[in-house]
């Protein structure tokens, strides 16, 4: 590294764990997991990340527990089965000089439905009868998500302390797994989001009612997995730092949610945005190129912390400007990514990075190298004959 070398090119080191560059697959659901566990799709799905040349990998949102889980085909880490699936993944990962990273969640009431592109559409009698019955979720409060999907069951002080279980355990076989990062999802209109929202927390006991009452699960859940996480390795937090139409749970909760994470040992928070009231996509949030930054800036700036910006952050030179400009620490992409796997090969070609095939395995470097050479001589010849 100089002092030329692109800011989304220089390592970070957070606690004991050093990513090559600041460039993070972001978690993005395959519902391809079979009983909960990887299969050889996700080896293939996030080895090419890593090969690729991102500093992190991220797998998808991963269940603390069976129903906790969205679909069948969601990914779980609830059993020690799971674990030797995931630690071979990791294993390849590391060898492409990437950090292995998961995403710990639980859908609350969101669980027992189909997958997205059947439009999250609860499962029904049908699919009971090909075995695949629906199941109903835990929620703070009694409140579907429609009319047609199941009241969840709200939980109650014993319900509570099983999931915490849930959450510690779970952190414990990913630290086995040998996951380098792990962050805790309290966005998207899962569980933790909805005890923190007043949209789907009715609660009057004391993980409801105020801001730090919703805020208590959260906060519990944060306080298990860090004492069960190594020291060593970084916490991340997902939010969504806005919600609702017209502001049920905004960007000045999301600041006092940050700085309390911080003082339990939270190293990033990860800013997205909505998931209560609607889909991610919400009319007080435009889809523009770094829709999210704003939150990560204010987050990184109010609360003290490191922040992940993601959203629509496609181009090298806006994501080493948003970098530059100190609004953010990291920089997610995931649909990109789905299109481009090699982006940040590309990345550091366009921001000219010395080395830039130095991000790629040597079997494909040493090929991409010579064609250059041969490119070079090509154009050197021509130049000499005019």
């Amino acid at each position: 590294m100089t002092a030329d070398t692109p800011l989304l090119f220089q390592p970070l080191t957070i606690r004991g764990v050093t990513m090559r560059n600041r460039i993070v697959v972001s978690p993005m659901c395959q519902y391809a997991s079979v009983e909960g566990g990887p299969s050889d799709w996700h080896l293939v799905h996030l080895g090419k990340f890593a090969m690729g040349g991102a500093g992190i990998v991220f797998g998808e949102e991963t269940s603390v527990e069976a129903r906790g889980r969205k679909t069948y085909g969601c990914a779980g880490i609830y059993s020690d089965a799971h674990v030797p699936a995931y630690r071979r993944i990791n294993e390849f990962l590391k060898e492409q000089k990437a950090v292995p990273a998961i995403q710990l969640g639980h859908s609350g009431r969101k669980a027992g439905c189909r997958p997205p592109w059947e439009g999250f559409a609860p499962l029904d009698e049908k699919d009971a009868l090909a075995g695949r019955p629906g199941w109903p979720g835990l929620a703070p409060s009694p409140i579907p998500t429609s009319e047609k999907a199941m009241v969840p069951h709200e939980m109650d002080e014993a319900d509570i302390a099983e999931l915490l279980a849930s959450w510690r355990e779970a952190a414990l076989r990913s630290a086995d797994a040998g996951f380098e990062i792990c962050e805790v999802h309290g966005a998207h209109g899962y569980l933790i989001q909805q005890f923190l929202s007043p949209i789907t927390n009715h609660r009057k006991d004391g993980y409801g009612g105020d801001r730090a009452g919703r805020m208590r699960l959260a906060l519990e859940i944060v306080e298990t997995v860090r004492a069960a996480w190594p020291d060593d390795k970084p916490l991340f937090f997902r939010v969504s730092a806005i919600d609702g139409q017209g502001g049920h749970w905004d960007l000045d909760d999301t600041v006092v949610l940050a700085k309390e994470l911080k003082e339990r040992g939270v190293d990033v928070v990860d800013c997205s945005s909505g998931g209560i009231s609607g889909p991610l996509t919400m009319s007080i949030v435009p889809r523009v190129p770094g829709y999210q930054v704003p939150f990560a800036e204010a987050v990184k700036k109010e609360a003290g912390i490191l922040t992940q910006a993601v959203g629509l952050i496609t181009e090298p030179q806006h994501a080493e400007a948003i970098l530059q400009e100190g609004k953010a620490d990291l920089i997610a992409l995931a649909r990109e990514l789905l299109a481009d796997p090699n982006w940040p090969f590309r990345a550091a070609q366009e921001l000219g990075l010395e080395n830039a095939f130095d991000l790629l395995p040597h079997s494909y470097s040493w090929w991409l190298r010579r064609r250059e050479d041969i490119r070079a001589a090509s154009r050197e010849a021509a130049g000499s004959a005019a």
